[in-house]
């Protein structure tokens, strides 16, 4: 049995009851037991609560106007920025004409959808209506779930082959959320529930003080997403040395320790090693009874004297020292081996009070590989004003999303190329971030973002900081940063009658 909405269950509820009634004096005996006790089984059904989300359809005024008309896009030439790159597009209106549209211009290109909705908090500032549910309504998400229903199904269809949609949510409707985006990604394709320490402090007004917010991560096709994570450049203070292939430190022993240690487990690896200190050059003698050791692993070790041809020439005769037992040590290399190690330059040869030691070279790595974490913690995910009032010199936009989360998400996905749709696109973060992230790493990522233009957020704040972040001027002629390379379209939403025939 389907769940059904409040509103259905409540009319056929009441239908049943008036069917029974007419039964009960209209039909023969058998045929109103019959009817009866069917109509018994169907308001058992309906009573019965049954998993999954139950939500009233509600229809905005866009849906409604989406059945007669077209959305286009009108570009505002004035507007228009160039400063050569990626072309971007910042689009006003409303969001749901927007997805409507790209369906026709972007189907499957779309890498990356992030979006932070309106949270069913009731706040009066948010841009959009947040005011959706009515606490005392048993149904009290119903317009809010029918709100994302509406443009969440807009998504799979953006999104390309290895595409996926992050989307920053808080806690009063994480879950329901989660059910949603089962239902229309599809429960296989989710990735992961990651916590956000957005409030380090803790909201104080609660009951418990809040410190998070979520990210809820889907993909378009699970088995063909790459893992999320960041390629971190390594600590390079602990490699003081430096040569011609890098920076680089003292490595391990070319002498094997611990257990096997000895020449008599490998009778190949107890040759001698003679190196000249004045020219650096290297050779080598297996001047022990190596033949008579493999023969017979209980054979008492006999090294030679160091060659006094080579010892007069100035070389110095190494070899692996008397290990704790009183046996022969051995190298932990091949000969092959060492004479390809050193021919790269990865050998250290060190004087000692003991004579010569022999060390590889560690070096350091270009960089690593670091798989995301299903935690972001608050230097990179705490929300605040400051950054959004320094370009545009007043709080605009309370709370906008921190530049370093954006580009923390906007990083992990490991495509330098992407296209990143933002539809609740607020004060422009996910844009800036974009601009960012290539101006740091040479990426040719671009963006689309849309949001309404209430309150002027998209011309006279995201568009603002858009344009300070290419130019790196801000409005009042300040300098903000050295700008971004990337252009930008300004797009506002219309509308074209259908063709009804």
């Amino acid at each position: 049995m389907a769940n059904i909405s409040k509103n259905k269950r409540t009319e056929l509820l009441l239908r049943i009851k008036q069917a029974r009634q007419q039964l009960k004096r209209n039909v023969e005996e058998v045929d109103r037991h019959l009817l009866v006790n069917l109509l018994d089984d169907l308001e058992t059904e309906l009573e019965r609560q049954n998993y999954g989300l139950v939500f009233e359809d509600h229809h905005e005024q866009i849906h409604e106007i989406l059945k007669t008309h077209n959305p286009v896009l009108v570009e505002q030439k004035d507007l228009f920025l160039d400063n050569g790159g990626q072309t971007n597009l910042l689009i006003e209106g409303e969001n749901l004409a927007a997805l409507r549209f790209l369906q026709k211009t972007h189907k499957e290109k779309i890498d990356l959808v992030y979006i932070d909705p309106p949270y069913n908090t009731g706040k009066k500032w948010f841009p959009y209506n947040d005011s959706f549910k009515d606490c005392k309504d048993e149904f009290s998400h119903s317009k809010w779930l029918s709100f994302m229903d509406l443009r969440l199904k807009e998504v799979p269809s953006l999104l390309s082959e290895r595409g996926l949609i992050m989307i920053s949510i808080g806690a009063k409707e994480v879950f329901s959320l989660k059910l949603l985006c089962d239902h229309i990604f599809g429960e296989a394709n989710f990735i992961s529930c990651v916590s956000c320490q957005t409030n380090p402090g803790g909201n104080k007004s609660g009951i418990v003080e809040s410190t998070m917010q979520y990210l809820l991560v889907y993909a378009k096709c699970h088995e063909k997403t790459k893992g999320l994570g960041l390629h971190e450049e390594p600590d390079a203070s602990g490699f003081p040395l430096e040569d011609e292939k890098g920076k680089y430190k003292r490595g391990i022993q070319l002498e094997k320790w611990g257990s096997c240690d000895t020449i008599h487990a490998n009778p190949n690896l107890g040759y001698s090693i003679y190196y000249n200190p004045e020219n650096y050059h290297v050779t080598h003698l297996f001047d022990y009874n190596k033949e008579e050791l493999k023969a017979d692993r209980n054979t008492e070790i006999k090294y030679m004297p160091a060659d006094p041809a080579l010892v007069s020439k100035g070389y110095v005769c190494i070899r692996p020292r008397t290990t704790n037992s009183g046996e022969n040590g051995r190298w932990r290399l091949g000969i092959d081996t060492f004479y390809e190690r050193l021919k790269k330059n990865d050998i250290i040869f060190k004087k000692t009070r003991k004579g010569y030691r022999i060390y590889e070279k560690e070096r350091i790595k270009n960089e690593k590989f670091v798989k995301a974490k299903d935690f972001i913690p608050w230097q990179i995910a705490r929300q605040e004003s400051r950054e959004l009032k320094n370009i545009l010199g007043e709080n605009s936009f309370i709370y906008p999303k921190p530049l370093s989360f954006m580009e923390h998400i906007i990083e992990s996905i490991q495509n330098k190329e992407a296209l990143v749709l933002d539809f609740f696109a607020g004060s422009g973060t996910t844009g800036h971030a974009v601009l960012n992230l290539n101006a740091k790493d040479g990426g040719r990522r671009s963006f689309i973002l849309c949001t309404n233009n209430e309150g002027g957020i998209c011309r006279d704040v995201a568009y603002e900081r858009l344009k300070t972040a290419l130019t790196g001027i801000r409005g009042d002629g300040s300098v903000y940063s050295q700008g971004a390379e990337g252009s930008l379209k300004y797009m506002v939403i219309d509308y074209r009658k259908k063709n009804i025939t």
